[in-house]
């Protein structure tokens, strides 16, 4: 015989398999509400997996955001056979963890020696020409990926990260929910992120 409450608990959780499974089938089609509707909902337990591997919040909070950049990618190619959606997304969290712990001890050891090189940029204060090249043209990659956003996405991201409004005084600028608004940031940033690829920001 079955404890008490165990029906229910079993209920729910195919309910909310039921929705994100959902979720992961609109996204194929394109649809990032539902991408959002996804994030909103595990997140929280992505973020912990996460966390609870690298040991480092601002790592985890970007692991998290290219874990469903990862989803995105990949909602076509999901299926049931590989088992529930929760099961993929801790899957995906604790391997881009795990990638993102290498990626950390390279760049560490390949960063140690810089600390010995000249510093002669720094101490005249004036940048060489490959220095302001390449600020130039990552400026332009930033500006380009930025264009290309939705302008509801655009504008969220640029009065977030240039005007120094918290959240909920961009919702009010905006006119906006604050979920909407916390939505739109985060679709635009996952955007960027996989535009700038490769460009250290």
């Amino acid at each position: 015989m079955s404890a008490p409450g165990t029906v229910s608990i079993n209920g729910g959780r195919s309910a909310r398999e039921a929705v994100w499974h959902g979720y992961v089938r609109r996204c194929a089609e394109g649809d990032q509400k539902a991408l959002g509707s996804l994030y909103d909902e595990s997140s929280q337990q992505v973020y912990g997996v996460v966390l609870s591997v690298l040991r480092d919040t601002a790592d985890a909070e970007e692991v998290t955001l290219d874990v469903y950049s990862q989803v995105w990618r990949s909602a076509a190619v999901y299926s049931t056979q590989r088992g529930s959606v929760v099961a993929w997304l801790l899957t995906l969290a604790r391997s881009r963890a795990i990638d993102r712990l290498r990626s950390r001890a390279t760049r560490q050891k390949r960063e140690e020696p810089i600390e010995e090189a000249p510093q002669q940029s720094f101490e005249t204060g004036e940048a060489s020409p490959e220095a302001s090249a390449s600020a130039s043209e990552t400026r332009q990659r930033i500006q380009t990926a930025l264009d290309r956003l939705p302008q509801d996405q655009r504008e969220a991201v640029e009065l977030a990260y240039f005007s120094g409004m918290s959240h909920s005084e961009l919702a009010a600028h905006l006119g906006q929910p604050l979920g909407t608004v916390k939505t739109r940031i985060r679709m635009g940033m996952m955007k960027l992120r996989e535009e700038l690829q490769g460009l250290s920001l």
